[in-house]
């Protein structure tokens, strides 16, 4: 929802989460609302209203660049699976997500590639159950 006194940056992250993350990304900003609430608008006007809709790149290679970084890191496992979901709503498909992660194995090591593909197990059967991963990764990473 659009608010009036929102700036450009603002109301254009709202519409990046929206559109990559959906109802699962504004969750996380509400949940910031009462511990942080400038963190939330900072997520929303850098990454999602600065970096996300710039020019060059559509979502879909946004999401592998993204998932790919969160594997190697390897310290980011809420943040993965936020992530590898956000990469299936903008068409990146299971085979690209694990060939993603398994590419990582160069350059991460094993056991980075190896908790990234079990994260994406846990996304790819809570997808088919209908849990709500999104809502349990995002607990995990606040």
């Amino acid at each position: 929802m659009t608010r009036p006194h929102e700036s450009e940056r603002l109301i254009r992250g709202r519409q990046a989460l929206a559109a990559i993350d959906g109802e699962a990304g504004e969750k996380v900003v509400r949940a910031l609302a009462d511990i942080a609430p400038d963190f939330a608008t900072y997520l929303l006007e850098f990454p999602f209203g600065d970096i996300y809709s710039r020019p060059g790149l559509a979502l879909r290679e946004r999401e592998i660049a993204t998932i790919a970084a969160l594997t190697a890191m390897g310290t980011a496992a809420p943040q993965l699976k936020v992530y590898i979901e956000a990469g299936l709503n903008v068409g990146v498909s299971r085979q690209e997500i694990v060939e993603i992660i398994m590419q990582m194995t160069v350059y991460a090591g094993f056991p980075a590639a190896l908790n990234g593909l079990f994260i994406a197990k846990e996304v790819f059967a809570d997808r088919d159950t209908g849990a709500d991963c999104n809502t349990r990764a995002e607990r995990e990473s606040l």
